[in-house]
């Protein structure tokens, strides 16, 4: 299988274990400056409204674990989400490393979602808005090159999460002390050249009802 990430190679919603209970796309391979990040995973400091977060990780209150085996996994567990009410406002943090696949999987969910037309990478942008069936306000943020906190406030990302709409953010370690806690988290790990773990974690009401469709 090609590398994640890349046209015509992605690995995609296989054999699942799970883990829950009360605990709780063409994606870029231009290299950056904070290359030390690409090893980040849920144990992320995300925080709300530039203040430290009161705990160092959010609550993770259901896990679930996956196997993608080729494209089709990918795109059936983002159909799965895409159905579920809850996604509609939900706020998405997506980890792994540069060709994990957290891209792709990002453009099947939009697709998914009715999103029509070419489907960017915000990269250099930081956000790529979108408009699904119904009018649904979609926003994808890659925070690789994000360095600057002025920017948050510059550029409306504030807003942004104030308000209506599903968010997506990939790279969200650089966003820390920024961001708010996420409803759902999914790390994307390559295995092998054919295989990917995702590790799906609910952090909210509406993250546990995207868990169960992940079922």
């Amino acid at each position: 299988m090609k590398t994640l990430g890349q046209p015509g190679g992605q690995a995609g919603l296989g054999t699942a274990q799970v883990d829950a209970g009360n605990a709780d796309l063409g994606e870029s391979q231009l290299a950056g400056p904070r290359t030390d990040l690409r090893n980040q995973r849920l144990s992320d400091e995300l925080s709300i409204d530039n203040h430290p977060s009161i705990v160092e990780t959010p609550p993770v209150r259901g896990q679930r674990l996956v196997q993608w085996h080729d494209e089709e996994d990918t795109a059936r567990l983002a159909q799965a989400l895409a159905a579920q009410p809850p996604l509609r406002n939900a706020f998405i943090a997506l980890h792994g490393d540069l060709g994990a696949g957290k891209t792709t999987f990002v453009r099947h969910l939009l697709r998914a979602l009715g999103v029509t037309g070419r489907i960017k990478s915000p990269t250099y942008a930081v956000v790529e808005p979108h408009q699904g069936e119904g009018d649904q306000a979609i926003f994808h943020f890659d925070f690789y090159r994000f360095s600057d906190p002025r920017e948050w406030e510059d550029a409306g990302f504030r807003d942004i999460f104030a308000g209506a709409g599903l968010k997506l953010a990939e790279w969200p370690a650089n966003a820390r002390g920024q961001l708010p806690v996420p409803d759902l988290s999914i790390t994307i790990d390559a295995m092998s050249d054919d295989t990917r773990q995702v590790t799906l974690q609910a952090h909210s009401d509406s993250g546990l009802a995207l868990l169960q469709a992940a079922a």
